[in-house]
């Protein structure tokens, strides 16, 4: 071979070469962009866990090229950290935990909601108790999740019948905790959740004093990671579809939602058949309305000092 030979045969080469990476980029380019992974947070009860098993969202975001992955948590406050530190993109929680995951600068906004669903939880006591109405808890033990959405309720139900958190005992306990000592009658009633609320109805007998009708609202709210919901708006309106449509259809098949509750769940049918039937049917994008009522909780919370800053509802809805 020449010199003039070689010499055109080297500089072929590195041509070659270089159109190759320039194609490997591209192709790596566009499969990025066409890649999407949504990790969601979900817990063992509610609309995310009945998605899950019937796989309808996979299916609905296949054409935006998303792919889904499903992680469990044990309830929303552990869910939003998750969404905090990136382990998630999307998750579901009730009305409390993004208020303090917002009061510890939380990078989560809310992107959807259920309607309200005040009959889903309530203030329960035993079958026997001598209690008949707020008024005769003065004195007594009161036992809830310290922070949660029954938190809110008690607060209401104490000022609808003129009483303070100094005119009863408060004993704060997570749900499993608490109807241990609801039950052994180390403590005189309980505020609680579905399905907890109708577990313990069924099971053991508990009365109910009083739901949380025409005190609270009781929302369930769908939040994303603010990256994601900005980089990403057509998946989430995508997913907030799919929920709406999936809670018309559990609206619809009651039975069936319950049997896919079941296994993940540990609870009978009837209890959960009793929980669904207290949910709110339908999903929608935030509106200025739901802001102002979750910013009563958010205040109520600042104002008994259980969150350290007062904090605006309204700064973690995204711009329209």
């Amino acid at each position: 071979m020449s010199a003039i030979q070689a010499k055109f045969w080297a500089k072929s080469l590195v041509l070659s070469s270089v159109v190759a990476g320039a194609m490997m980029m591209s192709g790596c380019g566009k499969k990025e962009a066409e890649t999407v992974t949504l990790n969601i947070g979900f817990q063992k009860y509610g609309l995310l866990p009945i998605i899950k098993e019937r796989g309808t969202l996979e299916t609905a975001l296949k054409d935006q090229g998303v792919n889904v992955k499903w992680v469990e948590f044990p309830a929303g406050p552990q869910l939003l950290e998750g969404l905090n530190v990136g382990s998630v993109s999307l998750g579901e929680a009730g009305e409390a935990p993004p208020i303090f995951a917002q009061a510890a600068n939380s990078n989560l906004v809310y992107i959807a909601n259920q309607p309200e669903a005040p009959k889903a939880e309530a203030l329960i006591v035993q079958k026997d108790s001598a209690i008949q109405s707020i008024q005769d808890l003065k004195g007594k033990r009161v036992v809830l999740n310290k922070g949660s959405n029954v938190h809110y309720l008690l607060l209401k139900l104490l000022e609808a019948n003129n009483l303070k958190l100094d005119d009863i005992q408060v004993v704060y306990l997570p749900p499993s905790d608490a109807r241990a000592a609801f039950e052994k009658g180390a403590v005189d009633a309980w505020v609680i959740w579905d399905p907890f609320f109708a577990a313990a109805e069924q099971q053991i007998g508990a009365r109910i004093i009083a739901t949380g009708e025409n005190l609270v609202s009781n929302h369930q709210f769908y939040l994303a990671d603010r990256k994601f919901a900005e980089q990403h708006p057509d998946v989430l309106k995508a997913v907030v579809n799919e929920l709406n449509t999936t809670t018309q259809w559990v609206s619809q098949h009651q039975d069936e939602a319950a049997k896919l509750l079941e296994k993940p769940t540990g609870l009978s049918n009837d209890i959960l058949k009793t929980s669904i039937s207290r949910m709110g049917f339908g999903v929608q994008p935030i509106s200025n309305d739901v802001v102002k009522q979750q910013q009563y909780v958010a205040d109520a919370f600042y104002n008994q000092k259980l969150i350290p800053n007062k904090i605006n509802i309204q700064s973690a809805i995204l711009a329209k």
